[in-house]
């Protein structure tokens, strides 16, 4: 099925140019699940790919930088500073990441598409030993500054 895009609602970027400039953090989790052998040779550094939780690591903070070229409406800002932290969950690990900037928009995205790239990572570096791995509950946990104030998940 095709959409009829009209001039009343096609794709825009939003003028950010009267906000003003603040101090905006955002914090984002998600989560993969694998078999626990998986987890174990992670863990222990012993797959072909290498050390697999310092690659996701790597990989978000480079991902938070490619955003706007990934989301088409997403702004090109600078980040002033990206924190990813892994934990061990039961099945698998939970990611984290902690992303700042001080601008007239939101790093909201910025923290979403690099916690998605480092699962993503994950799963890469393990796939040839457990293609049942599941990626789930990326979510926005914290964000600040900003027009609309302080977003805290319940």
């Amino acid at each position: 099925m095709l959409t009829h895009i009209n001039e009343n609602n096609n794709p825009k970027m939003v003028n950010v140019g009267d906000k003003d400039i603040t101090k905006r953090v955002a914090k984002v989790s998600g989560k993969i699940f694998m078999k626990q052998e998986t987890k174990t040779r992670i863990l222990n550094d012993n797959l072909k790919k290498g050390a697999v939780l310092q690659t996701a690591i790597i990989a978000a903070i480079m991902g938070s930088k490619k955003t706007s070229e990934l989301i088409p409406m997403c702004h090109n800002i600078l980040i002033d500073g990206v924190d990813v932290d892994i934990e061990e969950i039961e099945n698998g690990f939970e990611l984290f990441v902690t992303a700042s900037t001080t601008a007239k928009t939101g790093i909201e995205m910025e923290a979403i598409v690099a916690c998605s790239i480092g699962l993503a990572t994950i799963y890469d570096m393990a796939k040839a030993i457990d293609r049942e791995m599941v990626i789930s509950d990326i979510k926005l946990l914290h964000k600040s500054g900003g027009k609309s104030g302080t977003f805290e998940r319940k």
